[in-house]
């Protein structure tokens, strides 16, 4: 899915809000640098490719490889907590497997980069009424099929503090099928605040997948950008869960067996998709 032009808006006020968090010296320079680049892009690129080439050059102006570090420490800590509550709920539930995907998705809403900047009291209420919640697509039971007979799965993680959520529903995954091999794929260096290895192994996510980064420091999972080993990866998988926007922004076209988890958070993506503003989705990817 290449870069919609609403999306230009968003990447600058990006740029702005992170100079302004992190205390940029000479935000002047770092606006010439990124509007210099955005007028030589590539319109066939994706959003999330664009958004890991200006992160970059936010960490060069800040001289801070990692402007999130505190951020995700913080909420990988204060979710990881509650996972007890979480997992209690879902084995009092009729349909573990279907709960375990829904804490995955409603997870994806925590988001606390500068364009969605989601406020706690929001999270919490979505997880007080996640048993009333309904899915705007739900392929969850074609999913837990697929899962049943996987002999290799990859599951692309996607922020912060969602992560633990993705704990969940890889517990639930093993449970299905304790034969199946899990990758959980995280990005290879610091951007925004999506997960990278140090998150996953902080919140065990090893406990049931094999951790991998993907070698790219762009958002999402931007393929051609990715290590040679994580091609392979993809490649052989049985089964992809793709978790949130960006992974929908660069895999959406791709002809393989994806399954996206997100929350729409935006009218780009809702509209792609076929849905409202903030609608839950479990979507097998309509472009195998």
């Amino acid at each position: 899915m290449k870069i919609h032009d609403k999306c230009l808006p968003c990447v600058i006020n990006q740029v702005i809000k992170v100079a302004n968090m992190t205390g940029v010296y000479k935000k002047e320079e770092l606006l010439k640098e990124v509007f210099v680049y955005l007028s030589k892009m590539d319109f066939e690129s994706t959003t999330p490719e664009i958004i890991g080439q200006v992160f970059n050059m936010i960490k060069k102006h800040t001289n801070n490889p990692d402007p999130y570090k505190e951020t995700r420490n913080y909420y990988n800590t204060l979710f990881l907590k509650l996972l007890p509550e979480f997992e209690m709920r879902i084995e009092q539930f009729e349909n573990p497997f279907q709960l375990a995907v829904r804490y995955a998705i409603v997870g994806n809403i925590i988001d606390f980069n500068p364009i969605h900047n989601t406020l706690l009291e929001d999270v919490f209420d979505y997880f007080e009424r996640m048993e009333q919640l309904e899915l705007a697509i739900d392929d969850s039971a074609a999913l837990k099929q697929d899962i049943l007979s996987a002999k290799e799965l990859l599951y692309l993680g996607d922020n912060c503090g969602e992560i633990c959520m993705d704990k969940i529903l890889l517990k639930r995954i093993k449970e299905l099928n304790p034969e199946v091999k899990i990758l959980f794929g995280v990005r290879g260096k610091p951007v925004v605040n999506d997960s990278i290895a140090e998150d996953a192994y902080y919140v065990g996510i090893d406990e049931y997948a094999e951790v991998i980064d993907n070698g790219d420091d762009s958002l999402g999972t931007v393929l051609n950008r990715t290590s040679s080993e994580f091609k392979e990866i993809y490649t052989n998988a049985d089964v992809v869960i793709a978790k949130g926007q960006a992974n929908y922004e660069c895999l959406s076209e791709e002809n393989k067996n994806i399954y996206f988890l997100l929350m729409t958070k935006c009218d780009v993506i809702a509209n792609d998709i076929g849905v409202a503003e903030n609608k839950m989705i479990c979507m097998k990817n309509n472009a195998e």
